[in-house]
């Protein structure tokens, strides 16, 4: 496996496309912030529309572009023309919403749905990936993006037996593309994206995605590169903004939540399994980076999934 699949084998995820919407300009959505777990995405089948959000310049999206928002930001796309809305009408189908606002001027058709996060995936990937990432599928090189894409639009369009099913499972492919075609782009801000593509750093990479038992340190892992400690941190911070340690540390703790949730090792065994000499140490850790202990943590979240499959 790649780097890329080992992080989103830490990161799985399913989602829901909640409302596909038919506008006329002009035209204007601006969702409130997400749950935690939950990363709100956008895809626009046609038309043209402008994201903003707060502290960044407006992005011009064109048809197959996707926006996915990791931190769950509050945002707004429109049509760009400034002028006053009107209010847009939801009509139920059978799949999803479908939104109209009886605009005649130019036409939009847009997919808005949310990706959600298990409870070990959403700390990397708020840390991890930027607040908000447009992907655009047009390039010949986005090619297996665009055609899921198509298959989306199909299956919100037609409304065939099993399309929410079909979509839900369609959301999961969609965040992985997405991942991949963003990790490519180079123009991004700092990301673990970005560091996926520096070969330099592979090694390092590799090796604490596929043995993070293994005591590592930062000369260890620099020599597995063949550069200095400093050359490896240097590297890892202009990718990423973030040390090899902060990113061990990340690889660890959703490792030991993965194993928490899906398993009925004892903590020690975690622990153990995921490079601390002792449960105390692993407690300490584990406690700083989500603020409860691992017992705690594995009570909680599997109670919350009980009471989420009885309802």
């Amino acid at each position: 496996m790649d780097p890329l699949s080992h992080w989103l084998a830490l990161m799985p995820v399913s989602g829901r496309v909640e409302t596909r919407c038919h506008f006329g300009a002009p035209w204007r959505i601006a969702p409130g912030p997400a749950g935690q777990l939950e990363i709100p995405f956008h895809v626009l089948l046609t038309g043209s529309a402008v994201l903003e959000m707060r502290g960044r310049p407006p992005q011009t999206l064109q048809p197959g572009d996707v926006v996915l928002l990791p931190h769950g930001d509050a945002h707004s796309l429109h049509d760009g023309s400034g002028r006053r809305t009107s209010p847009a009408v939801e009509r139920p189908s059978a799949v999803l919403s479908v939104a109209e606002n009886g605009g005649r001027g130019a036409e939009a058709d847009i997919l808005c749905g949310r990706f959600l996060l298990s409870a070990h995936a959403a700390p990397m990937a708020r840390q991890f990936l930027p607040a908000s990432l447009v992907v655009r599928s047009a390039p010949a090189a986005a090619q297996a993006l665009a055609q899921l894409i198509e298959l989306m639009r199909l299956e919100a369009q037609e409304e065939g037996p099993g399309s929410g099913a079909i979509i839900g499972h369609l959301c999961g492919a969609l965040f992985s593309l997405a991942l991949r075609r963003a990790s490519q782009d180079t123009d991004d801000a700092p990301t673990l994206l970005a560091l996926t593509h520096r070969r330099a750093l592979q090694p390092a990479l590799m090796a604490m995605f596929t043995e993070p038992h293994k005591p590592w340190t930062l000369p260890a892992l620099a020599a597995l590169c063949h550069m200095s400690r400093a050359t490896l941190i240097r590297q890892f911070e202009t990718a990423t903004g973030h040390s090899p340690a902060e990113l061990l540390l990340q690889i660890r703790m959703a490792r030991a939540m993965q194993r928490l949730l899906q398993s009925e090792r004892s903590v020690a065994a975690i622990a153990d399994e995921v490079g601390y000499q002792s449960e105390a140490a692993f407690q300490r850790a584990f406690k700083r980076h989500l603020g409860v202990t691992p017992a705690r943590f594995r009570a909680d979240h599997t109670a919350g999934a009980a009471g989420a499959a009885g309802s």
